[in-house]
């Protein structure tokens, strides 16, 4: 199995982790306050591990409108998320989140001039048949949450597409530090409106979103750079284990036996879409899913 596929593996495990403990905080605060906090907090990874980067050269970049309007989807696109995350259920947001590699093929196809297999295409379409089981629009009734991480899938594409085409090229801490950067400029000033002094459990729970997100991201970008996307886009579904064993276990959230049917097409799928790659591929800018947070 490539490398990239075994860090993407690790990225999602630690994104699911810090998701539940969004979930956690409940629609009780804002989510700029969340994303405040959790986004702050979220930097120390990067800071850890910076590799003999310097700080100072943040600013130095090569696609400088480029790096600005991913931080801007990335930004916006994460709000969405927190917003769905603390409204509702796990899987609703995970199974509409899937449809996320849908997007992304489409745009690689327009924007980069991405080929994509006949199979492959035919795989995308049996997930996001197994989506439309989960939330079945029409027979149950969608929420702002619902439309909330709509959005955050056409947010996360265009985020993708870009930092496909970036990541090689820029400094780890400009792509990690300016989005961290301005999200505290964003989310601090839109959340002064709304402002809860949080408990100390609380700031806990912020630490431990923001060290497991940025954690996640900086494994995500790794997996970027030494695997073509198509590998590690569909790695992505194994969220879908961490949506059923976190909203049964701490959140009482049981799908019933038709979304329980969609979410294992939604998983076949994806994991076919993996199984059936072949490993000699030529590196050059491809398509690759990347969460709208760091």
């Amino acid at each position: 199995m490539p490398v990239g596929v075994l860090l993407a593996f690790l990225a999602y495990a630690s994104f699911s982790m810090a998701d539940a403990l969004i979930k956690v905080t409940g629609p009780t605060m804002s989510v700029f306050e969340i994303a405040f906090f959790t986004t702050s907090f979220s930097i120390i990874p990067a800071m850890l591990t910076k590799r003999g980067e310097r700080w100072r050269d943040l600013y130095k970049l090569r696609h400088p409108w480029l790096v600005h309007l991913r931080c801007a989807t990335a930004i916006t696109g994460t709000a969405c998320v927190m917003y769905a995350f603390t409204h509702i259920p796990f899987a609703d947001v995970y199974a509409i989140g899937f449809l996320t590699p849908i997007v992304v093929t489409m745009l690689g196809v327009l924007v980069l001039k991405e080929h994509v297999a006949l199979h492959r295409w035919l795989l995308l379409i049996i997930s996001f048949l197994g989506v439309v089981l989960v939330i079945r629009p029409g027979v149950r009734d969608l929420q702002l949450g619902h439309l909330a991480i709509f959005c955050s899938v056409f947010l996360a594409g265009v985020t993708t597409i870009v930092l496909r085409h970036i990541a090689p090229r820029e400094r780890r801490v400009s792509l990690v530090g300016i989005q961290v950067f301005y999200s505290g400029l964003f989310n601090g000033t839109l959340m002064l409106p709304y402002f809860v002094m949080p408990s100390p459990e609380q700031l806990a729970v912020f630490v431990g979103i923001g060290l497991l997100g940025g954690t996640g991201g900086l494994l995500l970008i790794a997996a970027a750079r030494r695997t073509p996307a198509n590998l590690v886009a569909p790695v992505q579904y194994s969220q879908l284990i961490w949506a059923i064993v976190f909203g049964a276990a701490f959140f009482g959230e049981y799908p019933d036996y038709v979304a329980v049917i969609g979410l294992v097409i939604v998983l076949a799928a994806g994991l076919a879409n993996v199984l059936t790659e072949k490993l000699k591929i030529v590196w050059k800018p491809r398509l690759f899913f990347f969460r709208t947070g760091l």
